[in-house]
């Protein structure tokens, strides 16, 4: 695909399964991994430590109201040694993105600062899960929690999680095969689905 990131070309790369990461020169390479990652919407349960947390709320959720906030926070470094793979062009791209109501962030606060959250591209009924970040212990596992209710509660078809890895496996990842993960892509993108928290 063409390397140079735009929206067009992040809408019509997101409805074929397929994604950019960003190498350490910016370098934007593409990506359609099989098998694929993702967690089944409707058997998410939250541990029971979570919900020990959900029940404490520590934590005020809010939806897309720093989502470059929640992006820069995401490319940071985890390590001395760890490369981020969201690039400036990226930041750039996808908060036009968002700002065209095609991305979204779930962000995590305490006292009104931004302590964690997670973002990703949205089309019909699929939320395509890129990366999370937290600078508070759990915040991103509540953040995420809130994620899986507005897409339970708004009906969507599939959340991807692209690889699997121990941070997928936590909120119960599966591995499909790409035709499997095409299958319920289409399915996913004929449906049309808001991405909002309920009001209760």
């Amino acid at each position: 695909m063409n390397n140079n990131l735009n929206v067009s070309i992040l809408l019509s790369a997101y409805s074929q399964g397929i994604f950019p990461m960003a190498s350490k020169s910016g370098h934007i390479d593409w990506y359609c991994p099989n098998p694929r990652a993702i967690i089944p919407i409707e058997t998410y349960k939250p541990s029971k430590s979570l919900r020990n947390i959900l029940n404490k709320k520590i934590f005020e959720i809010r939806i897309n109201q720093q989502f470059e906030e929640v992006m820069r926070s995401c490319a940071l470094p985890r390590s001395a040694d760890d490369d981020t793979w969201i690039s400036e062009e990226m930041i750039s791209v996808y908060t036009e993105l968002h700002q065209l109501g095609y991305a979204h962030s779930v962000e995590a606060y305490v006292d009104n600062e931004l302590v964690g959250g997670l973002y990703g591209p949205c089309l019909g009924g699929v939320f395509f899960g890129e990366s999370m970040f937290s600078t508070v212990s759990n915040a991103s596992k509540v953040a995420f929690h809130y994620l899986i209710q507005i897409l339970k509660t708004n009906d969507f078809e599939l959340l991807d999680t692209q690889f699997i890895n121990d941070n997928v496996l936590r909120y119960g990842a599966i591995e499909i095969s790409q035709n499997e993960f095409k299958k319920r892509l289409n399915k996913g993108l004929a449906k049309s689905c808001l991405f909002a928290m309920s009001a209760s």
